[in-house]
């Protein structure tokens, strides 16, 4: 976990009239009014990490202030370009991640105008904007669930990706695979619930508010009435990685600064040799994309909250304090992997910091956008329920493979932790003007 290897505002369109947003099919209509309820559950479910919310911190300073505000403005991050948004941007605070599985009923129509759909939905709400729809129709249900009206966009990002399972023969997209694209093998050490693996399509939301990021994905959600079915969803409450290096270091929840020698992703030159899919790729419409794999890491933190300081910094390869390699005095000193204390290596080889080190695994890179979460208190032992949620991107999943082998094997950080959900997703490339997901995939 530990060392494991924006877009700028425009100016704001005007919203689209009443006259040329698409019509609601009847389809998604009857679909929506039988899925009502189990919204309503899951909305009520996420409440404990909603309520959250810091409204004084400074990233809040803005809520409450009328859409299209110099505060909105500030706080958008520009949802069209060369690559999509939520990659290369600077690391949000919050996240809610979910993965969806096509209906068996969906056609290929339905996946189709579902993503255009999703396109311009998700488009409006990172410009602080309610999803587009026939305002005020008493006689049906609400375009946008209502519950982000009145708070500043949040810097909200919305990537999609594509499972494995989608290019089977449902939709005809067989020929359109991406070539690296497949489920991941089973990995060292990992003891996978399929209700937390798996799934056709993902969502990741980012924002610095995590009612903002709740917000895009259960509208997103709402839209795919009839067409997809949730497979499952995790919220993260606290990035644990830096994407840039104007953001200070955060800390995992045992402690321990993450993430510090993370690929720079304003860094054009290692973006492009570690996480953008490039020439390489023989299906063109994914170049300028990556690949998203996502792991759900459980913490035995009842356990290591009862080692003592010296094993956790061995075990890491780094001091608590101050982040600094044990071969080093400030954070980002180069880790002395050759340093030895008599017989022994100062940093140990089995240190997360030794086996992660692109130095040590041939030059191999990633790029980390983890977040931490919760899922409260084990109600037969008390212990807490929680870890990290590690989310990265990359040019080729193999890449992850080829790490999480020899840290799966190897790394002392295995006694505290365990992969519990696992997925991996293609990421395709930023959208042009006038484009939308429907047609970039089915082409």
């Amino acid at each position: 976990m530990n060392d494991t290897p924006a877009a700028d505002s425009g100016p704001t369109p005007a919203e689209p009239s009443a006259a040329a947003r698409p019509a609601v099919s009847r389809r998604r209509l009857l679909g929506a009014v039988g899925a009502g309820a189990a919204v309503a559950g899951a909305a009520i479910g996420a409440g404990g990490v909603l309520a959250a919310r810091d409204h004084g911190s400074s990233d809040d300073a803005g809520h409450g202030a009328p859409a299209g505000s110099a505060s909105d403005t500030a706080a958008t991050v520009a949802f069209r370009g060369g690559h999509q948004a939520g990659i290369a941007t600077p690391a949000q605070d919050r996240l809610c991640f979910a993965t969806f599985d096509v209906s068996p009923t969906a056609s290929r129509a339905d996946l189709a105008e579902l993503l255009t759909s999703w396109t311009e939905a998700a488009e409006a709400m990172t410009l602080g904007r309610p999803v587009p729809g026939d305002v005020g129709d008493l006689n049906t249900p609400p375009d946008d669930t209502g519950e982000a009206v009145g708070l500043t966009p949040g810097r909200l990002t919305v990537t999609v990706g594509y499972g494995p399972g989608l290019f089977d023969d449902r939709f005809g997209l067989a020929a359109r695979r991406p070539s690296a694209l497949k489920p991941l093998p089973q990995l060292p050490g990992e003891n996978l619930d399929p209700a937390n693996t798996g799934g056709d399509l993902c969502v990741q939301a980012c924002a610095d508010d995590p009612q903002v990021a709740f917000h895009a994905v259960r509208n997103l959600r709402r839209l795919g009435f009839g067409t997809v079915v949730p497979r499952w969803m995790e919220l993260g409450f606290g990035r644990t990685s830096s994407t840039s290096p104007q953001q200070a270091t955060p800390r995992n929840l045992m402690g321990f600064k993450d993430g510090t020698r993370n690929i720079d992703a304003t860094d054009a030159s290692l973006m492009g040799a570690h996480v953008w899919i490039g020439e390489e790729e023989p299906q063109r419409w994914a170049r300028g994309g990556s690949y998203l794999v996502s792991r759900k890491i459980r913490m035995r933190l009842e356990q290591w909250d009862r080692d003592r300081l010296g094993d956790q910094q061995d075990v890491f390869g780094r001091f608590k304090s101050t982040g600094a390699p044990l071969t080093g005095k400030a954070e980002t000193d180069t880790p002395d992997f050759a340093a030895k204390d008599g017989s022994s290596y100062v940093i140990p080889a089995d240190s997360h910091i030794r086996l992660a080190a692109h130095e040590n695994n041939n030059g191999l890179r990633i790029l980390r956008r983890g977040y931490s979460y919760t899922d409260g208190i084990d109600p037969q032992t008390g212990d807490l329920l929680g870890g990290l949620f590690f989310v990265a991107f990359m040019k080729s999943p193999d890449r992850f493979v080829t790490l999480q082998r020899v840290l799966g094997a190897h790394d002392a950080l295995n006694e505290y932790i365990q992969h519990i959900g696992s997925g991996v997703f293609a990421v395709p490339p930023g959208l042009a003007a006038g484009q939308d997901w429907g047609r970039q995939l089915f082409g």
